[in-house]
């Protein structure tokens, strides 16, 4: 099975009051076992712990750029063990890496902004691990990043990840959610989270563009904080959630 792409605005209109559990059920029921979850935070794990209760067959990958923090690896393997199931993790082309580093140095962003390094670290990992599925399923928020995810919708074509051939649906169950939301999910339900939370950390990336946030900064503004805020993407959602209804 699998939504009407002709009435997807629809369905995302229909279901954006609904719960995050009947929204990732939606996406589940249309797509399993073609339906995966992009792996890489608090959100996600809530999610991943969501679909696990639900007990559809789902997939689950994770980018490994090559340059996390050691708590982010000792967070993968942590969910991988308490959910009992498979993390796949996607790393880049290291002839691409490679070249970049040559060329450039290993903090080459720090000068000509992240776009280069998380095109060849996130966004070609990326195209290949959603390159056999139907649809998947990220941790959005329409309050997490000013400017660029105000109007995240539950459900939309990925128009910048399908291709003619194959169309690829995303869904965003927790767009509606607060933080606080999340992490109160997460302590009543002992959902496993990085480390790195305990220390400041507020929104996770790779080690040498994240750091910690005082608590009266926005969650992303630990995210490339040398860049203006309305930038503040990798690249995977970028022309996905502008304003278009």
């Amino acid at each position: 099975m699998a939504l009407d792409l002709s009435s997807l605005q629809g369905t995302a209109d229909r279901y954006a009051t609904k719960s995050p559990q009947e929204i990732l059920g939606l996406a589940l029921t249309e797509y399993s076992p073609s339906v995966g979850i992009a792996f890489s935070g608090a959100e996600d794990v809530v999610l991943i712990d969501m679909a696990v209760k639900l007990a559809v067959p789902f997939t689950v990958f994770c980018l490994d750029t090559g340059r996390l923090h050691p708590d982010t690896y000792q967070f993968i393997e942590k969910v991988r063990t308490h959910y009992g199931i498979v993390v796949d993790t996607v790393a880049p082309q290291a002839d691409a890496v490679q070249r970049l580093v040559r060329e450039k140095g290993l903090f080459s962003f720090y000068q000509d902004g992240h776009s280069e390094c998380c095109g060849i670290r996130k966004v070609e990992p990326l195209t290949r691990a959603l390159a056999p599925l139907g649809a998947w399923v990220t941790g959005q928020r329409k309050d997490q990043s000013p400017g660029t995810r105000a109007h995240v919708p539950v459900v939309q074509l990925d128009r910048t990840f399908s291709t003619p051939e194959r169309p690829l649906v995303k869904f965003n169950p927790l767009s509606q959610w607060t933080s606080k939301q999340v992490w109160d999910y997460i302590e009543t339900y002992d959902v496993p989270f990085n480390a790195l939370h305990t220390r400041g950390f507020v929104s996770i990336g790779c080690e040498p563009c994240t750091r910690a946030t005082t608590p009266n900064q926005h969650e992303r503004a630990g995210r490339w904080w040398w860049e203006e805020a309305t930038k503040k993407e990798c690249g995977l959602h970028v022309g996905e959630n502008t304003h278009d209804r």
